[in-house]
């Protein structure tokens, strides 16, 4: 049961909702609209004792110089 992020279209709200099945029927919860979309996540992880994120400016490894999270900095 993953917990997805949706945007709704008719008032710009951003929101998660736990989904059990199909996305169908996730309505936003600001104004009822049923016009949401879902939006790609961001996730953390923990690399070495630091915390780093994939979202922007998280300090994924994309922009290591060594390739591995192990090294960066």
């Amino acid at each position: 049961m993953p917990i997805y992020e949706f945007e709704c279209e008719a008032c710009g709200e951003t929101f998660e909702e736990l989904i059990f099945g199909s996305a169908e029927g996730v309505k936003c919860r600001k104004c009822g609209s049923e016009r949401v979309r879902r939006v790609m996540s961001a996730f953390g992880f923990k690399s070495g004792s630091k915390f780093v994120s994939s979202g922007p400016g998280g300090g994924a490894c994309s922009g290591c110089a060594g390739g591995t999270c192990s090294t960066c900095h």
